[in-house]
């Protein structure tokens, strides 16, 4: 297995770029949705950045295995055997996509003994890439330009700014707002809320409804490296492939830990 993992970086990037161009052929184009057995939408993008990156994959670290959401029926007692493996999510915000808003990416991680160490979050429309490896820090690029390092901040005294999911708002948050008292809510899909987080844009992203693990494991590392935190509700560290069931529990992505960000949960 290579261990080489600034090459197994810049192999990602470069895989997240040609999945946006299959997805960017579908978007500009008719397409269909269907409904999967958990109700989450499903279209031809999807399926083809799967292929892409999966097959990408393979042919790059063919001794690391891969679990995609679009095709994540593997057992845990196959899974638990892994200390390394990819976490793809092929097209991160189907909804928005399908809305054609341009709020969704690509999500490749690397995770190792339970924790992201490579993140790559691609955003098809824009062509802005943010990416981390565990040690080297967090950077965006821009489509064109070189990339830049970025960075949370310290939270404001005054008027916390909050991203929200743009799809899935419910009473959780609702009470959330209402406890942090003066805020603003910025509203965006997908993982690019928790990039908010990692380029100092927003200070706190808390999710308390579904998601699963391949939704934040490139999101992790990239908010981490850029010294922010994607932690539980309890403030821990979040961890992968650790259970049977691939989803998350309710989790917050924050920039500055001085803030007991789970006392206005």
């Amino acid at each position: 297995m290579s261990t080489n993992f600034s090459e197994l970086l810049q192999s990602a990037i470069e895989l997240s770029e040609t999945a946006a161009e299959e997805i960017l052929k579908v978007y500009n184009s008719e397409y269909s949705v269907q409904q999967k057995e958990d109700k989450t939408p499903l279209t031809s993008a999807d399926m083809a950045a799967h292929r892409t990156i999966v097959s990408g994959l393979k042919k790059l670290s063919p001794d690391i295995p891969i679990l995609s959401e679009e095709a994540s029926k593997i057992s845990f007692e196959e899974r638990k055997q892994w200390t390394t493996y990819w976490l793809v999510d092929p097209l991160d915000g189907t909804r928005e996509f399908i809305k054609r808003n341009g709020e969704f990416t690509v999500n490749i991680a690397l995770i190792e003994n339970h924790l992201p160490i490579i993140g790559v979050i691609y955003t098809p429309v824009t062509g802005v890439c943010y990416y981390g490896m565990k040690g080297t820090g967090a950077f965006k690029m821009e489509k064109g330009q070189s990339a830049e390092k970025i960075s949370v901040r310290p939270a404001p005294k005054e008027r916390i700014l909050v991203a929200g999911s743009r799809s899935h708002q419910d009473k959780s948050l609702e009470q959330f707002l209402l406890n942090v008292g003066e805020h603003e809510l910025i509203n965006m899909g997908s993982s690019l809320k928790s990039c908010l987080v990692a380029e100092g844009k927003v200070d706190i992203y808390p999710r308390l409804g579904p998601t699963s693990e391949w939704d934040t494991g490139a999101a992790q590392c990239i908010v981490e490296e850029a010294g922010g935190f994607l932690t539980t509700t309890d403030m821990k560290q979040m961890r992968y492939n650790t259970k049977s069931s691939l989803l998350n529990p309710h989790f917050l992505v924050y920039g500055d830990d001085s803030v007991d960000w789970s006392s206005f949960i």
